[in-house]
């Protein structure tokens, strides 16, 4: 799992960089990997499992990589 920017706040204490691996029951899904880390449902973030966006809903399988980061605004 990838946690970017003020979402790294989130990851478990010690961990170094953006990620972290961390164990999730079979049929875990996105959502449920979120909560297990305690980032506030009411957070706004995206969520993508490799390179493709992710529902809360989406089932997790062994060795997909969860990257979630807050949105990004800009331009014009």
């Amino acid at each position: 799992m990838r946690l970017t920017a003020t979402l790294a706040a989130y990851l478990p204490p010690g961990t170094r960089g953006d990620s972290v691996t961390i164990e999730v029951p079979d049929g875990a899904t996105v959502g449920q990997a979120i909560r297990l880390l305690n980032i506030p449902p009411k957070l706004e973030r995206l969520t993508v499992v490799n390179g493709r966006d992710a529902s809360p809903e989406q089932p997790l399988a062994a060795g997909d990589i969860l990257s979630v980061f807050p949105p990004l605004a800009g331009g014009r």
